[in-house]
């Protein structure tokens, strides 16, 4: 083998050598940050959370009656709810008489959503206790879960029973209108930012440039 062969193949094993090096190195890397992080639970900081199961924002949502996410079924299917129609009706527009028969059902809806969310609260406070105390057995999980299920299902069932309401308050125009002011109604919801929502908070969760 002469020489210069010797000498290609040298240059050829030095070539591949710093081609692969950053690749090496940042498997490296990834491998020991994952391992560095892989037993740090995601709820790591909530177990100082009084009640584990619900954060204060949960908790402040459901003490003053609000929607906690439990009326998306109609919601996001073009079925009004009266809070964001209030909101809004001057842009819908809604007429007097439409704007008292909304507050009436809203009004209704709210002090109904309240007492059934100061009771799951409660429940959730008891599932706390339980497990703090200890030990728990399986009839009495079973017992407060039952519980906890009950008045979170009545609790939906308050907030989605009102949205079926307002469709009959309502002309198929303002619905529309309504789903449009939600950004509902736009296939880029980067377009269209619903009412009542932050501006830039909306942007990023929908991943908008």
């Amino acid at each position: 083998v002469c020489s210069s062969d010797l000498q290609f193949k040298k240059e050829l094993k030095m070539k591949i050598a710093l081609y692969l090096l950053p690749v090496l190195m940042f498997a490296i890397t990834a491998q020991a940050s994952e391992g560095s992080h892989s037993k740090t639970s995601k709820y790591a900081g909530e177990e100082k959370r009084s009640i584990k199961s619900l954060s204060p924002d949960d908790m402040a949502e459901l003490r003053r009656g609000g929607g906690w996410g439990l009326a998306k079924a109609a919601e996001l299917n073009g079925v009004p709810g009266p809070a964001h129609l209030l909101e809004m009706k001057d842009k819908i527009p809604l007429t007097g008489d439409q704007i008292l028969a909304i507050d009436k059902i809203y009004k209704q809806m709210k002090a109904q959503a309240i007492k059934q969310g100061e009771r799951l609260i409660a429940l959730e406070q008891e599932l706390e206790h339980l497990f703090r105390s200890g030990p728990v057995t399986r009839d009495t999980l079973r017992s407060s879960l039952n519980k906890i299920a009950n008045v979170r299902m009545e609790l939906r069932f308050t907030h989605l029973e009102t949205h079926l309401k307002t469709p009959a308050i309502l002309s198929k125009d303002q619905i529309s209108k309504y789903n449009e002011l939600r950004g509902y109604s736009n296939s880029d919801p980067c377009a269209n930012i619903p009412e009542g929502h932050n501006a830039e908070l909306w942007r990023k969760h929908n991943g908008c440039q």
